[in-house]
């Protein structure tokens, strides 16, 4: 397991953009060895499923409802992981989480039960 930090939300009207970062906060902990995600989760709702970056490959993965709007990267030399998030809509209003899974690849990112490390989360507000 690793403990992780969001940075980034905030309070912006439609159509805007905000980059999302998050990191481990022990100094030596790395996240290169992890599959990575996105997700969001709004009050009285299922945590949904944002995006994700697969272990080794690299290869993203995007919810539908965010695809060709966001975009997952990560830099494994700074062991950070970020979102960024452009045409923002009232309906990504959320709490965003960072996750990590080892040992996870392909549709099993798409499982929340398969990530074993999460942050406390970043508000993200957007007004219509």
């Amino acid at each position: 397991q690793v403990t992780l930090v969001e940075s980034g939300g905030g309070l912006v009207e439609t159509g805007a953009s905000l980059r999302l970062s998050c990191a481990a906060a022990a100094s030596g902990d790395t996240l290169r060895d992890f599959s990575m995600a996105w997700w969001r989760q709004v009050p009285g709702k299922e945590r949904e499923f944002v995006s994700a970056v697969e272990y080794l490959s690299e290869r993203p993965y995007y919810a539908t409802s965010v695809k060709g709007r966001f975009s997952i990267s990560r830099d494994n030399a700074k062991s950070t992981l970020h979102l960024e998030m452009n045409d923002l809509r009232p309906e990504d209003t959320a709490v965003y989480l960072c996750a990590a899974a080892a040992s996870t690849w392909g549709s099993e990112l798409y499982k929340a039960s398969n990530y074993n490390s999460w942050g406390q989360g970043t508000q993200v507000t957007v007004s219509s």
